[in-house]
Parts: structure tokens; sequence; C-alpha cells
């Protein structure tokens, strides 16, 4: 029987695997697996040997107050792997954990296949990183077309498998007309609770400024289970009535489907909000140390992968300083109010969002790539 050693550092990564493993069982060879997973893994039977939430560290800060028990965990994780023996340790995104633990990996088993999915941002930091990566990964997998250079260029076999969110939706049946009244805002805050803490208060003073003009809009706050609790409280204890909360998913797709505008926290979640068409701002605002380490190493002009690809401000971003409840009033007021910059909005993102998708889907090309490796 063949194995597999699934590595995830946050609940993004167990998602994308349980994903890709879901696909792979699908194939005719047997596998046994194993891993560092959470829920999404859980739920189609594989084991994690201990929990993910031990190791989900982000920020730069969070990293560096906790290296010395991410130190240990690494060292437990190897262990665990080399005893499992696997054919294939397929690690998912946490570069800073899983890359890690490939490294360890291969220099003691070499005849593990390491395969990692979601590529580091070499292209917007350190990328003198892939050097070092081709010595320990027999295989990285990319989200984006655009990044296959930075890997050719030193010769680390990669597969572009296309962004996840991208892949033609599935069951999205739901019916909550009754639900979705009005005409709706979407707000995406984060799932973090110190990005909750940075931009809730921000936005819920933004949506009292829009109250006061009587621009009547329903507000609808899309949350996580992890977010849920706390964006409940402060939505409660403001009081708005056009201010509502949901977490469960087909909903959350429903919602965006019928929202006419969004205001989205950067990050992967903004491609969502794209590939549904519906028009937005972007979002974001850190405390002050890790701002500063952000400005000293990275080489981008954006911080949307939209704008990133092309090179120029598609869907405007107000960052940082500009992450104020007057900016974001007069941004979502400018083009509401600018249905011809909505459309070019739209036109340019539907253009980029076509290029970042695979032929069949995302998970599709990711187990394609591991039977390669099985068989």
């Amino acid at each position: 029987m063949k194995k597999i050693f699934i590595l995830t550092g946050e609940p993004s990564g167990d998602k994308l695997a349980a994903e890709a493993i879901k696909e792979l069982k699908k194939s005719d060879v047997n596998v046994e697996y194993l891993s560092v997973g959470g829920q999404h893994l859980k739920s189609i039977g594989i084991k994690s040997i201990y929990d993910q939430k031990d190791i989900t560290y982000i920020a730069f800060t969070d990293i560096l107050l906790n290296i010395f028990k991410i130190k240990r965990k690494i060292n437990e994780t190897v262990k665990k792997i080399l005893d499992f023996n696997p054919d294939i340790l397929f690690s998912v995104d946490s570069p800073d954990f899983t890359l890690r633990v490939s490294k360890i990996i291969k220099l003691k088993k070499p005849n593990i296949k390491t395969v990692h999915f979601i590529a580091p941002k070499v292209w917007a930091w350190r990328e003198g990183r892939v050097k070092k990566m081709k010595s320990y990964l027999d295989h990285i997998l990319l989200l984006f077309n655009f990044e296959k250079k930075y890997f050719d260029k030193e010769k680390l076999k990669n597969t572009f498998v296309g962004h996840p969110i991208l892949d033609n939706p599935k069951n999205e049946k739901i019916e909550i007309k009754e639900l979705l009244k009005g005409k709706i805002i979407s707000i995406f805050p984060g799932s973090r609770l110190s990005e909750l803490k940075l931009h809730v208060p921000i936005l819920i003073d933004f949506i009292k400024k829009m109250n006061e003009e009587k621009i009547n809009y329903n507000y609808i706050f899309h949350a996580t289970q992890d977010s849920k609790e706390y964006l409940s409280k402060v939505i409660k204890k403001n009081n708005l009535e056009n201010v509502d909360l949901i977490s469960n998913e087909n909903i959350k797709i429903a919602t965006i489907k019928k929202s006419i505008f969004a205001i989205v926290k950067s990050g992967t979640v903004s491609l969502e909000v794209c590939k549904y068409g519906v028009p937005s701002i972007i979002i974001y605002k850190m405390n002050f140390v890790n701002f500063f380490i952000a400005k000293l190493f990275l080489k981008i002009k954006f911080a949307n992968m939209i704008n990133i690809i092309n090179n120029k401000e598609i869907i405007p971003e107000l960052l940082q300083n500009e992450c104020s409840s007057d900016e974001i009033y007069k941004a979502v007021n400018y083009l509401l109010k600018k249905p011809d910059l909505i459309k070019q909005q739209l036109k340019q993102v539907n253009k980029t969002v076509m290029e970042l998708k695979s032929t069949t889907s995302s998970s599709n090309e990711v187990s394609n790539v591991l039977l390669s490796y099985l068989r």
C-alpha cells in the first residue's frame, strides 16, 4: 500500500488538502494517509497526529514570539513522518512551518517525494529562496501561471494548477431570497482576531456614516466559525438594524452573488468576490511592527492579486493610514455613483480571472501530480 503524509499549518491549507485528496481517492490507487490537519481532513477520515491549532501562527510577530514552540513542533512532526515512512510528503501552504519540515525530511530520507502546494510568494519578497527550495522539493504546485518563470529559472519542477477559489462552483442551488432583501453590501473584515480588532471598528463607523446620510443599504458581514462570536458581539453592541452576519458557506455564496458591492480585506477572498462579478474595494490595516517589516521586505506595489498581475490599480486599495471610515465612505460612494467605472473594473477583473483558472479544477490538477508519484 502506498502512503501519503499530508502536512498543513492552518485551516485554509487543511481545506485545500482535503479537496485534493477527495479527488485522489477517486483513483484506483490504494493509499494510507496520516496528517497534520484540521476538520476538513478529519471529515474525509484522515487522522491528524496533533491539533492543527498548535502550529497556527501567522503574523511576523506571532512567529517570533512562538519560535521555540514551533521548533519543538517541527522536530515532533519530523519524527512522526519518519516513523510513518510515506512515499509522498504532501505539504500545503504555511511555508514557515511546512517547508522547514520538508527540508529536514529530504535530508534524512531523500527517497520520500516532497510535493508542495501553493508556492511561497517569491515574486513579492526573497526570490532567492527558490535556490534553496530546489534542494529539498521534488515538485511545487502553482496558483498563478506567472509564477512559473521563477521556478523554471532554477529548474525546480513545477505545475500550474490554478486557484481553487476560481473553480467552477458546486452545489449552489440554495434559494434564500427572503433573507436577502434590498441592496446588499458584503463586508469581509478578515478571520483572525488581530485583523478583526483593527478592521471592524472602522467598518462599523463607515456604516454609521452611510446611515447618517440616509443611504439605505443592507450590510452583511461574512464570518468564519472562529470569527462569528466576536463579530456578533460587536454588531449587537452597536444596535444597527441594517447589519447582519452570516457564516454558512452556501449562504455566503448566495449573498456575494446578490451583492451590489463588496468591501474586502486583502487576501484570497477578494478573488472569490471577483469570480462572481461583484465590484469591490480592498482594505487592510496591520500593527506598526508588522507594517514596518512588510514595507522593508516586500517588492510589490499592490496588495491585491488582480492589481499585482496587471501591475496597476484596477480594484481600489485602502491600506494602512488610508484604511479609515472616511476613506471607505468616500470610495464606496464614489464608485456606486459611477456605473461606467464599475463596468470597467468588472471587465478587467473578469479577463484576469479567466487567465487564473485551470482547465479542469485545481484539486483535480493537484491530484494528478500526486498520482504521478504513486504509479
